[in-house]
């Protein structure tokens, strides 16, 4: 039996009446508990150091899972540009080649230690941002919410890649925190609360886009940022009224409209 005002109250019926008091939830439409612990944050991450130590154990994991839209591999492994011109002997590969896993699996690796530019920076401040923004954006959205920003984010950078070069590929987890980035930014102008310096978070990106253009993707970045943008957008601003049903509609269509432009550029 439990303590209760009067008397006491048996645990079962605690429990029932406890189930009809409505949970608290953000703007957004998360549940507060569900981001008090930011699980889905603390799985990227983990996912994307365990994929780094397949990478350091295993560097031609990187030919085969990076984001790349069209290319040539010959049988010793050697690859070349897909001029459009079918030659004997060799295999076309990349995404627009039915390789999609690659418009994800790219977002996951990272630049192994010692290579040229940004070696071990490159991991190293990616993992840094998405701990910056996660456990704020997970706790406002929510896990599913949250997670489909990021995974939509790492498609729109990846669609970008394929789409604007599709002969270089890319790896790396920035196009989706640029992703987050954007997010982070829509969120805190419809809350009115800047948890994070705004004008840091603003130059930090800023520099990162300057110091990595010359060793990451670009088109990466842009599609990242376009993508979350989007996305959060769609989540702050749904009506409050159908506001569930208004946002899985929004996200479903930035991914459809994302797909539906990678298969354009493979058919055309």
């Amino acid at each position: 039996m439990q303590e209760a005002p009067v008397g006491q109250r048996c645990p079962d019926c605690v429990k029932g009446e406890n189930k009809t008091v409505r949970q608290a939830r953000t703007i957004f439409g998360a549940t507060v508990s569900s981001g008090a612990t930011a699980y889905v944050m603390y799985t990227i991450i983990a996912l994307n150091v365990i994929a780094y130590v397949i990478e350091v154990a295993h560097p031609a994991v990187i030919n085969r899972f990076d984001v790349f839209g069209t290319g040539l591999v010959d049988a010793a492994g050697r690859y070349y540009v897909d001029d459009g011109v079918p030659a004997p002997g060799y295999e076309l590969i990349g995404v627009l080649h039915g390789e999609w896993w690659r418009l994800f699996t790219g977002a996951f690796l990272h630049k192994l230690p010692g290579a040229s530019g940004l070696g071990l920076t490159h991991i190293a401040f990616n993992l840094m941002w998405i701990a910056m923004l996660g456990v704020f954006l997970e706790r406002q959205l929510g896990r599913l919410r949250f997670l489909a920003v990021y995974l939509i984010s790492a498609l729109g950078s990846s669609a970008f890649v394929v789409i604007i070069d599709p002969h270089q590929g890319a790896i790396g987890a920035s196009g989706a925190g640029f992703g987050m980035a954007a997010a982070y930014f829509v969120i805190t102008r419809k809350l009115h609360e800047h948890p994070i310096d705004r004008n840091r978070l603003l130059l930090t990106s800023v520099l990162w886009l300057v110091l990595a253009a010359g060793f990451t993707s670009w088109q990466g970045h842009l599609g990242g940022l376009v993508a979350g943008a989007v996305v959060a957008l769609g989540l702050a601003y749904a009506p409050r009224r159908g506001r569930d049903g208004t946002q899985a509609i929004v996200l479903a269509l930035v991914t459809l409209v994302l797909i539906a432009a990678i298969v354009a550029k493979a058919v055309g």
